[in-house]
């Protein structure tokens, strides 16, 4: 009973430019970390195999370092690592892959199919079928051989592919490298092994795909996650553990603020996120000029402790109120100008207006502190 790790779309290389150049660098160093932490669990676990269903590189054009970095994180476990191309790599004529061929990067334990083609091992108990992909995008299934693909008798046969099962993803993914949602009955595969859809995802009990190990998208679809099968022979299902492998948690918060009460329940929420945590907010609704006061604080903290934090603050509307005006002595040109601003609040220029509004009352807020001290 074969043991194999199922893992896909490590898109080692990937840029991460939404974000600031010292998060973005963290980001993309967690995707090397992501394999050797594969490794690790693969010698642990003392699986047979590992199965890499594409996309290993984000792009043809990473970099030699890159090439080198992600093959030398593969030392942590010694047994055979299977890949195919997927559509971000794919095995054109000139190639990440060739050129990693060039360099001499490959290791003798990692198994390039770079042809469909079938390989056979017969020390670990089956045969890969293997569905590269030579070109970016196909509009035909390249798994469509394995229902006429012949393995040795006694081999399981397990089939290795990265495109779109048709009539069960998103409509919007089913143009291009399709790949038919019965195929592993129709080709008595034990099981399949998919990349391309970057969450965990069951299409049937033969039929998986793994999505990407480290999480990089701000959707709850089970990424971070490589899937340890057991192979059972006389046409049993394979058992399929997910094991979480992840380093940050990517998440994405929709908040409204109506009084300001909202607020403080809003920052104990962010006093009790995690340091691991990539957190996407939008804030929509009005606040008063004490709550931006400490609405400002709390994120100042949590960008010093979570990994990273983007505040997306265009729709929150900054009314100060009538305590807030006083409490800044903004009387007469001063308050005309806070009123101005707080109604330019409602046009184009709405975020340009709140951010001249959160300065001018920062800045009343430091003259009235230095009165006090003279």
């Amino acid at each position: 009973m074969p043991k194999i790790l199922h893992t896909a779309d490590w898109q080692i290389g990937r840029q991460y430019g939404r974000f600031s150049p010292e998060d973005a660098a963290v980001l993309a160093e967690a995707r090397f970390l992501s394999v050797e932490h594969i490794a690790a669990l693969a010698s642990r676990e003392q699986v047979d195999a590992v199965l890499v269903a594409g996309d290993v590189f984000d792009a043809q054009t990473v970099s030699d370092r890159t090439i080198r970095r992600l093959f030398n994180a593969l030392q942590g476990y010694p047994g055979p690592w299977i890949m195919i191309p997927g559509n971000h790599d794919a095995a054109l004529a000139e190639s990440v892959w060739s050129r990693a061929e060039r360099l001499s990067a490959i290791p003798g334990n990692a198994h390039i199919i770079l042809q469909p083609g079938v390989r056979e091992f017969p020390e670990q108990g089956f045969a890969v079928l293997g569905a590269p992909l030579t070109q970016r995008q196909t509009h035909h299934d390249l798994t469509d051989w394995f229902d006429r693909a012949e393995t040795p008798q006694g081999l399981l046969r397990i089939g290795l592919a990265h495109g779109s099962v048709q009539g069960v993803l998103a409509q919007d993914i089913d143009a291009s490298n399709p790949i038919a949602a019965d195929r592993a009955q129709r080709a008595r595969l034990d099981y399949l092994a998919l990349g391309d859809w970057h969450g965990m995802k069951c299409i049937d009990e033969r039929t998986w795909y793994s999505g990407t190990p480290e999480q990089e998208r701000f959707k709850d679809n089970g990424a971070g996650q490589v899937l340890l099968l057991t192979l059972h022979t006389g046409g049993q299902a394979p058992s399929v553990v997910p094991h979480s492998i992840t380093q940050y948690h990517w998440i994405s918060w929709n908040e409204t603020l109506s009084v300001a009460s909202d607020l403080q329940p809003l920052i104990q929420r962010l006093e009790q996120l995690p340091s691991n945590t990539v957190l996407d907010l939008t804030l929509s609704g009005q606040i008063d000029l004490l709550g931006e006061h400490h609405l400002q604080q709390a994120l100042s903290v949590v960008q010093g402790r979570c990994r990273s934090l983007q505040c997306d603050r265009v729709n929150l509307r900054l009314i100060p109120t009538h305590e807030d005006i006083a409490a800044l002595h903004a009387d007469g040109y001063l308050g005309e100008v806070i009123e101005e601003l707080q109604a330019q609040q409602q046009g184009d220029q709405a975020e340009t207006a709140r951010e001249a509004l959160v300065i001018l009352a920062g800045l009343l807020r430091e003259r009235q502190m230095l009165e006090a001290q003279s």
